[in-house]
């Protein structure tokens, strides 16, 4: 069966490199959200294998580490696994401090470890 990855606050450019890194490794299924509400009610109408959180969202710049803090604050969705999608190593610590698994930058997508940090959630396909 497919995985499925919710992608979190990218833009659209963004989102188009990231569901194809997922779809042509990993064989997934990518759905798009924007903001809080919209990711919450994704998740609770459709189960995950994993959530991508921009750390700046496209819709309004807010944080994204608000979501992931949501994420694993609700007992019904604290065990899916979470990335935080950024350049920068310290809002990648904290992402991991408030849950996380270790997640990537825009500019490592072709790298060899984000596909290895991805394949540690996803598995092989």
């Amino acid at each position: 069966m497919s995985k499925r990855v919710l992608d979190v606050g990218q833009c659209s450019p963004d989102h188009f490199a990231i569901r194809r890194l997922l779809e042509s490794r990993f064989g997934a299924t990518v759905v798009q959200t924007h903001g809080l509400t919209d990711t919450l009610s994704q998740l609770r109408r459709e189960p995950v294998d994993l959530v991508l959180v921009n750390r700046k969202l496209d819709a309004d710049y807010s944080d994204g580490l608000e979501i992931l803090k949501a994420i694993k604050a609700d007992a019904a969705l604290a065990t899916v696994p979470v990335m935080l999608v950024s350049n920068y190593a310290d809002a990648q610590a904290e992402a991991v401090a408030a849950g996380a698994v270790p997640g990537f930058g825009k500019a490592e997508l072709t790298r060899s470890e984000t596909e290895e940090k991805l394949r540690a959630v996803l598995g092989s396909n």
